[in-house]
């Protein structure tokens, strides 16, 4: 069974995640979506609300069976191998990701031999999408409904108090 790794924070979970999860889904038989948990960072969201929305996702993909949403700290590739994947599979929206993502994959192959990276070029509907952008939009009262699902739209709209 080809199993992948997919790393991020989604703080909070966009279409450009969903995207790259759908698509990931294509490639291996089973997707660990992994949310790695930093110390020194204060998410938007708390650790399981990353993973109930990402739950979410998987249901509206139908791919309940298939996903899995768990927290990781330390090393990409040491919860890599702890889920069992071969893989980590990362998403690619411009140039600055490719240089930054290369530069990661290099380390992690000199960490882990065993562990590829694959990318996956973002779908051209969801490359000016980010996180970042998303939470900062919605802390200044704007519309993200064009970033996000649904049911994580909900949540937004209830952690700022959005009507």
């Amino acid at each position: 069974m080809r199993c992948g790794f997919y790393p991020g924070s989604f703080d909070p979970p966009t279409l450009g995640h969903r995207d790259i999860i759908s698509r990931g889904l294509k490639a291996f038989d089973r997707l660990v979506v992994g949310i790695g948990v930093h110390p020194s960072k204060a998410p938007m969201f708390t650790d399981n609300e990353r993973v109930a929305m990402l739950q979410e996702e998987f249901a509206g993909l139908s791919a309940i069976s298939r996903a899995e949403a768990v927290l990781f700290r330390g090393l990409t590739v040491d919860a890599a191998r702890a889920h069992g994947a071969g893989c980590i599979l990362r998403g690619l929206r411009d140039s600055g990701d490719f240089e930054y993502e290369m530069q990661l994959a290099r380390m992690n192959s000199q960490l882990a031999p065993d562990i590829e990276t694959v990318f996956l070029a973002a779908s051209p509907a969801t490359v000016h999408i980010t996180a970042t952008l998303v939470r900062q939009i919605a802390s200044l009262g704007g519309d993200v409904s064009p970033f996000v699902s649904g049911p994580v739209l909900e949540r937004i709209k209830d952690k700022f108090k959005i009507i």
